[in-house]
């Protein structure tokens, strides 16, 4: 079996795949102060709720955007399998070309959903990834990352709002049913989901553009489910689409486990 690892600013995605499926994936919070051992312990709770057995893992890749945690993440998954884990960066082989202007820049959490996507769509595409960053990036056939545009993400909005005003409330992301708001909670979910959705919206429309005017587009990560169903941009919402690119990558590498 295959543990795939994605270490994200706010949350740590994991998943087990059987070589067929994935049968498991779980979302936890990123602590960067917990030790290896507490992630061990927590790691080895949720693997034997699903009923894995540690010495059934032949496999594991990370993607880390917090430099922080991998070092403990590898060790971790090193002292939970006893095998080093391969981790996404400079050298691993991904079938595709970055061309960006330096791609050392280029987080491996997107490489990883470009993989995924244009494994699945073998054309042009667009990933919109809702994470602690919402992330815009093209990928043009044949398999040509061109680049990204980044923007603050929904809850970063969100929690901007409620820490450097006085009087305003941290709220829970749901659109509400109007644009005017009567009252404080809903005049922050309609400026933020409404008006995220109005940017992520022309945002593709541009990219979509650029791309000659034809491009799968698929939503992903955390925060997807709050504004993928307001808009018709969509093709594709995959909240999951980042642990099928390190599954491919995993298998693009696969002499790195022999």
């Amino acid at each position: 079996m295959l543990l795939a690892v994605d270490v994200g600013n706010t949350n740590i995605v994991l998943g087990i795949h059987d070589r067929e499926n994935w049968i498991n994936h779980w979302r936890i919070s990123t602590d960067p102060s917990k030790m290896p051992d507490e992630y061990g312990v927590l790691v080895r709770d949720l693997l034997r709720e699903a009923g894995v057995e540690r010495s059934s893992i032949s496999q594991a890749v990370i993607s880390s955007v917090v430099p922080g945690l991998t070092g403990k993440i590898r060790e971790m998954v090193q002292q939970m399998t006893g095998f080093e884990p391969l981790i996404v960066g400079p050298g691993v082989k991904t079938g595709l070309k970055i061309l960006i202007e330096n791609p050392a820049e280029l987080g491996t959490d997107i490489v990883c959903n470009c993989v995924a996507a244009y494994n699945r769509i073998q054309g042009n595409c667009i990933v919109v990834d809702f994470g602690t960053a919402l992330t815009f990036t093209a990928i043009r056939e044949p398999g040509e990352i061109l680049g990204v545009s980044i923007a603050p993400g929904l809850q970063a909005a969100a929690e901007a709002l409620s820490e450097h005003t006085a009087q305003l409330p941290q709220v829970w992301l749901e659109p509400p049913q109007k644009a005017i708001g009567t009252n404080t909670i809903k005049s922050i979910q309609s400026g933020v989901v409404w008006g995220y959705t109005g940017l992520v919206e022309s945002l593709i429309d541009r990219m979509k553009d650029e791309l000659g005017g034809v491009a799968t587009v698929i939503a992903t990560g955390g925060r997807a489910s709050v504004i993928a169903p307001l808009t018709d941009r969509f093709t594709l919402t995959e909240p999951w689409l980042i642990l099928e690119g390190l599954r491919l990558i995993a298998y693009k590498n696969k002499a790195f486990f022999n």
